[in-house]
């Protein structure tokens, strides 16, 4: 109830002083998603069955600008349908800020940012805001901005603490104790982009005396994308180095896809991705696994999320090779993508046996219909076909039926704008 006046008081404090703003923009989003899990994530346990439930995300969002003075906040509510009862005095999950910051242009080529952001870049596999996740993500952050008509350049950091502490405490929270970080990107034309990002990521941690110290890890790597007529292709490469928790870190990625329209209607693609990984019979310490750390993985490596997203870490890699086809006709989209993995790393059993390198097999199919201005239904079935090893390294059963379906509405209605 106290979030509640808050939010109403700001509300009333915004149209109240709307005489002198520029721009003002307020918009909805409310997204319920119902899911059918049978296998989603890992392969489904033996004598275990599969559960649905449905998930809501729902926003408030204030845009705002007066003069060179941007500023946007974001309050959301993420919660599953029944998580508390229909007579309950409090929300689970309560209000909670999701973007909360304010942006001041200094000229033409610089502005800067603070506070509560979204750090998104190129196609998302080492930052991004992770939309399909109800409570998506974003950052504590204070980042600049140089830009001119083909060149931009994105640099920032943060700093984060469990409180407002008098002495040194210990930072709790799963997250990183330091960032910062530099994205430059060319667009040398219409056709043509190049992108370079370099990541620097501290993570507390306690020795065997209790001293908190703190690793820091790099990410580096760039990004191209060229787009000429009817062929859209990108490749990545990124490596990783530095320590974590005391441990040499020795990583890398790589990835090119290449699409083409054939009509209006039709494109097809493929694709291969690299994400190294550590045998399991490897006694060394060093970290020989690639991880995308902030990426928006849901998208990228099968949609029923058995990698790398809140998984997978630490573990034997990942070759993930698919084939992409879209089909787009009148308010309907259509997706069909096979992906086959394996492992980039050896899988050796417990008596020594190397098992083969096949994972599995997960076939994606999407559709999106465009029912309204403001109202989209999207929905999906996957199915994973595991192998032994992937048995191996996941548990459960892949003789078991693994799939998932899903169907979601989002409802984004602007109810309130205004321009000086």
């Amino acid at each position: 109830m106290k979030k509640l006046k808050i939010i109403t008081l700001f509300l009333f404090g915004i149209i109240g002083s709307v005489l002198q703003a520029q721009e003002l923009d307020m918009n909805l989003q409310l997204r319920p998603r119902f899911e059918y899990r049978n296998g989603y994530k890992s392969l489904l346990p033996e004598g275990q069955k599969g559960t649905s439930q449905i998930s809501q995300r729902s926003r408030l969002n204030f845009n705002y600008k007066q003069d060179d003075l941007i500023v946007k906040l974001t309050f959301q509510n993420t919660r599953t349908w029944g998580d508390v009862s229909p007579t309950a005095t409090a929300d689970k999950n309560g209000v909670a800020v999701f973007e909360a910051w304010a942006q001041y242009i200094f000229t033409e080529k610089w502005s800067a940012r603070m506070g509560r952001q979204v750090l998104s870049y190129d196609n998302q596999r080492i930052l991004g805001e992770q939309d399909w996740g109800q409570q998506a993500q974003s950052h504590d952050a204070l980042t600049f901005t140089y830009q001119t008509e083909k060149q931009k350049l994105d640099f920032g950091g943060a700093y984060n603490s469990t409180a407002e502490n008098l002495i040194q405490t210990p930072y709790t929270v799963a997250n990183y104790k330091a960032l910062q970080y530099a994205w430059f990107h060319n667009q040398f034309n219409t056709d043509l982009g190049l992108s370079f990002l370099v990541l620097n990521t501290g993570y507390e941690y306690a020795n065997a005396d209790t001293k908190l110290l703190v690793d820091y890890k790099q990410t580096f790597g760039t990004y191209l994308a060229y787009k000429p007529g009817k062929l859209d292709s990108n490749l990545w490469l990124y490596g990783q180095t530095g320590k974590s928790t005391n441990q040499e870190v020795s990583a890398w990625n790589a990835a090119a896809n290449v699409n083409y329209a054939i009509t209006e209607s039709f494109k097809a693609g493929l694709g291969y991705e690299f994400l190294s990984g550590k045998s399991t019979n490897d006694g060394s310490t060093v970290i020989k696994s690639f991880n995308p750390i902030f990426g928006t993985n849901h998208g990228l490596n099968g949609y029923m999320d058995y990698f790398y997203v809140g998984n997978h870490i630490n573990n034997v890699g990942l070759q993930d090779a698919f084939l992409k086809l879209n089909y787009n006709v009148n308010k309907w989209q259509f997706a069909l993508i096979p992906h086959v993995f394996a492992s980039a790393a050896k899988v050796v059993n417990p008596i020594g046996e190397e098992l083969d390198s096949y994972l599995g097999t997960e076939i994606d199919a999407t559709f999106g219909y465009n029912f309204k201005k403001d109202i989209t239904i999207t929905g999906g079935y996957s199915q994973m076909f595991g192998s032994k090893t992937l048995e191996f390294i996941k548990n459960g059963d892949a003789g078991h039926t693994n799939n998932w379906a899903w169907l979601m509405i989002s409802v984004n209605p602007r109810i309130f704008s205004w321009k000086k």
